[in-house]
């Protein structure tokens, strides 16, 4: 027999919760085959059988919690052959009343049907239990039956931790939002007429989030307060800049980081983005990919958010939200103009930030997408 136990999930995580079971006692299972997953407050893992063989026992349930280095299953590597899962004893069913279909008068089932009454529990007084419009009327009050339209289901712990850190960050941080908005002609056209290039030089594709990603690295490097946290009664300045970008998936949102992003030209950028994009939809993120940002951009114009205020995720002290691209008539040289436009919003924290920073900080990352050219010759 061979124990399968809870692996290492990470630093300073000290257990998780047994999401799904994909295997069932009495299935043969191949060695590093996936038998279970398990979902911390920041990743979901693989389970994977040691060996091969029949699994023989199951001991924490689905839903439960586990500790790193616990004994989850049993394993019987000495079957070599595919054995016949034993019939589970059948459960029996709760007693059911069965009743006699229920009689009415035409003027009982109107009724009925307008008030939405549950006649199962109606008692008919008419002949043969007939069921008369007084007994429709006599009913005390609608009876509507509810039944499978509600439904419980336990937060993941991911869902949890969400939860859990963006009210730590209303209820710690003194967040403020700032808006500003950015013509995105010169970005839009300088991707149009490049995009083919792109692709074909480097395999990815060009996107608006390495402008972005581009524009706020610049940018932090002169407004430092938004790349910094309080540590205690200090203010720690990183002279680093590790951006995370916030993506989208089943489980919740997840954060992956660009490390060192001012070291990245567009291509790496977007190779980057696309990488973690995939990772997140096959739940195979480390930790190591979610970890250390100190500054993030969330796009909620994917979704089609026209305008939103984005939650600093501690300890950052600010984080930009993007939008959608909306055509919008503008003034330009005394003319009113359409020109695709998108609103921008920094959430940050007045305990570091000042608004003037961060007013500042909106209009040069607005200045460097409205002249991406300036992002090219690193001006």
């Amino acid at each position: 027999m061979t124990e399968i136990k809870v692996p290492i999930l990470g630093e300073s995580i000290s257990d998780g919760t047994i999401s799904k079971w994909v295997k069932k006692i009495g299935d043969f299972v191949k060695a590093d085959e996936m038998i279970a997953e398990i979902e911390t407050d920041k990743i979901t893992m693989e389970i994977n059988a040691p060996s091969s063989g029949v699994l023989k026992e199951i001991r924490v349930l689905q839903g439960d919690n586990a500790e790193v280095g616990s004994v989850i299953a049993v394993l019987d590597d000495s079957a070599k052959e595919p054995v016949s899962l034993r019939e589970s004893p059948s459960v029996p069913p709760k007693a059911v009343e069965q009743s006699k279909e229920k009689i009415l008068s035409p003027a009982a089932q109107k009724i009925s049907q307008e008030k939405n009454i549950n006649l199962q529990e109606i008692f008919g007084t008419g002949k043969d239990g007939r069921i008369t419009k007084e007994d429709v009327l006599n009913t005390p009050f609608p009876t509507v039956n509810t039944s499978g339209k509600e439904e419980r289901v336990r937060m993941t712990r991911l869902r949890q931790r969400i939860a859990e850190r963006l009210k730590s960050s209303q209820n710690t941080a003194a967040l403020l939002t700032t808006f500003n908005e950015v013509d995105m002609s010169n970005v839009m056209a300088m991707r149009d007429r490049y995009k083919d290039r792109f692709f074909e030089k480097h395999g990815v594709k060009l996107g608006f989030m390495s402008f972005f990603v581009r524009s706020v690295v610049e940018t932090l490097k002169e407004i430092p307060d938004l790349n910094a946290e309080i540590d205690g009664q200090d203010i720690l300045y990183k002279n680093y800049y590790n951006i995370g970008v916030a993506v989208g998936t089943e489980q919740g949102l997840v954060v992956p980081v660009l490390k060192n992003a001012e070291y990245l030209d567009l291509s790496q950028i977007e190779s980057s983005i696309a990488g973690y994009a995939s990772k997140a939809r096959n739940n195979t993120l480390s930790l190591d990919d979610l970890s250390g940002g100190t500054f993030t951009i969330s796009n909620g114009g994917v979704y089609g958010s026209l305008l939103s205020t984005p939650i600093v995720n501690p300890p950052q002290s600010g984080i930009l939200g993007l939008h959608k691209i909306q055509q919008r008539p503008v003034v330009v040289d005394n003319q009113i103009v359409i020109r695709p436009m998108m609103y921008l919003a920094l959430t940050y924290d007045h305990r570091i930030v000042d608004g003037k920073g961060a007013v500042t900080f909106l209009a040069k990352v607005k200045e460097r997408i409205e002249t991406p050219e300036t992002l090219l010759l690193n001006i």
